[in-house]
């Protein structure tokens, strides 16, 4: 079974006991969210789809907030001693779905 939610603007397929990395929720580490389903698939191939929710539900748990990896953007422009570097790591909270139902 698995399910596709909505969080921080973009989309994920997640199912049950499995771990993804979304949007910083502002949550504290141990707690619980419910996130809204898009899409819900159970193991027989029946497929649920809303517009824009299909009324179901993805419990997970938060385990913890971090940041990704550094991503530098460098531009310059030849010859005219142009050199710009900024560097970006973005914000992401781990979460472990419990349960869709």
């Amino acid at each position: 079974m698995y399910a596709i939610v909505l969080t921080g603007g973009k989309q994920y397929k997640v199912e049950a006991g499995k771990y993804f990395k979304a949007e910083k929720i502002n949550a504290e580490v141990g707690t619980k969210v419910e996130l809204d389903c898009l899409l819900v698939s159970d193991d027989k191939g029946k497929v649920k789809v809303g517009t824009p929710y299909t009324g179901a539900k993805a419990v997970c748990e938060v385990l913890e907030h971090g940041k990704e990896d550094k991503v530098v953007a460098f531009r310059y422009h030849a010859k005219k001693n142009v050199r710009t570097r900024q560097g970006h790591r973005q914000p992401y909270s781990k979460l472990k779905v419990i349960s869709i139902g």
